[in-house]
């Protein structure tokens, strides 16, 4: 327990931790109130008579095309976009790391086709991968996650295998091994929680590619589907009218900036705390 105090008070300390913590929470309550619908307005709601109007005290960040609210959009985009990310994340971690703890700590024939695999996947464009997976799979919300997935995957393998290397020829592992330990046992109460300080670094800094590359697919029409809100839908709908209506491009823009920050910082203040090298005691 003493332990953790110390580590959360470095973190606190950290500057872009506390900054990247602050985002994300800003974040995620705005993906809670959009989840209990309160909203400005109803996302889908039209009022063809206000339509594109700046923002204003009713509309405080104006109305699009259709005259529907741009905030309340804007948050159901939020929360639609770290969902996805979320997700998407949560399933490339575990499948990663299951992966690269695997090729690491069996080795051999294993090792070298799980690694190979990998480098296929590696070999193509991030948003080129998730494109080829949407387009054969159809867009939906489903799909996006598992596109997203799919390219973020053999990251974690990578991040996972090196340090599962190393920890396996410890002696308290060896020792494990030779009183007879189940090997699933090893993986998951030894070589797991010793390699896990990179992983959550990782998973902090893959959160901001994942939002990166949902916006993208939803740019292109092949994520978050309209009307449905996202953050990338809304970039997409305010291309032809970005110089009669700025706002409706600026305030999505503004949103996925923070959004990708907020995970940076909270990455390079993860690592920073978690590596026992950076650290002041």
């Amino acid at each position: 327990m003493k332990e953790f105090f110390k580590w959360i008070n470095v973190f606190v300390r950290n500057p872009s931790g506390f900054v990247g913590v602050t985002i994300l929470i800003i974040y995620l309550c705005i993906s809670c109130l959009a989840s209990l619908d309160f909203t400005p307005y109803s996302q889908l709601a039209q009022n063809p008579g206000q339509r594109l109007q700046g923002p204003s005290l009713e509309h405080i960040m104006g109305t699009d095309l259709f005259g529907r609210d741009v905030a309340s959009r804007l948050m159901v985009g939020i929360k639609n976009s770290i969902l996805i990310a979320g997700m998407s994340v949560l399933l490339s971690g575990f499948i990663g790391t299951f992966l690269g703890i695997i090729s690491a700590y069996i080795g051999g024939l294993w090792d070298m086709l799980i690694m190979r695999i990998m480098d296929v996947f590696f070999a193509f464009p991030a948003i080129l991968l998730a494109l080829l997976v949407v387009a054969v799979l159809g867009s939906n919300l489903t799909n996006t996650v598992l596109a997203i997935t799919v390219v973020y995957t053999p990251i974690f393998a990578r991040v996972a295998r090196g340090p599962a290397l190393s920890v396996k020829n410890l002696e308290f592992v060896q020792s494990a091994l030779s009183i007879g330990t189940d090997r699933w046992r090893i993986i998951v109460l030894h070589i797991l929680p010793n390699i896990m300080a990179p992983i959550i670094t990782q998973c902090s800094l893959a959160l901001s590619w994942a939002l990166l590359t949902e916006a993208g697919l939803s740019f292109l029409g092949l994520g978050t589907q309209p009307p449905n809100s996202s953050i990338g839908v809304m970039l997409n709908e305010s291309r032809k009218l970005m110089e009669i209506a700025p706002w409706l491009l600026i305030y999505p823009g503004i949103a996925i900036t923070l959004g990708v920050l907020g995970f940076n910082l909270l990455g390079d203040a993860l690592r920073d705390t978690l590596d026992p090298r950076l650290v002041e005691i």
